[in-house]
């Protein structure tokens, strides 16, 4: 199912592909999150040195996608042309327990004017896109 509308320009992996294993895990159905192999901390968005002990080996793992509202927002006012129909909209910044408390956005799918808690469970829900050049899959939030 596609919840965002068509006109969306599709994400990109950066330059440098240092993202290259996120977009790869969600295109088969998998979150993965940096962790230090050294230190075993985790990490998102995705960098080529550990933040808490500056190591430079880093692995991809995968984590279960589910976490909680750490915080959120509705916005009246889209941020591209294309979502300029679909407001208002909800977007929240999950925390994953199971990754040491990492952070991540994204969308809160359902009614827009549902009424949101710090706190309440989430689970992720994968869209993929496999009818474009090249495919790729984004991850939402659903309350669970």
């Amino acid at each position: 199912m596609t919840y965002l509308p068509a006109g969306l320009p599709a994400p990109t992996e950066d330059v440098e592909g240092l993202s290259a294993p996120y977009w790869r895990g969600l295109r088969e159905g998998k979150l993965l999150v940096q962790r230090c192999v050294r230190c075993t901390a985790w990490q998102f968005g995705p960098e080529w040195i550990c933040h808490g002990c500056h190591s430079f080996e880093l692995n991809w793992v995968e984590v279960t996608p589910r976490g909680t509202i750490f915080s959120w927002e509705r916005v009246w006012h889209p941020v591209h042309a294309a979502l300029k129909s679909h407001g208002p909209y909800l977007v929240v910044l999950v925390e994953l327990a199971q990754a040491g408390g990492v952070r991540m956005l994204g969308n809160l799918l359902g009614d827009p004017m549902q009424s949101v808690a710090i706190g309440a469970p989430v689970h992720g829900e994968f869209e993929p896109h496999s009818e474009v050049e090249p495919p790729y899959t984004l991850l939402h939030w659903r309350a669970a």
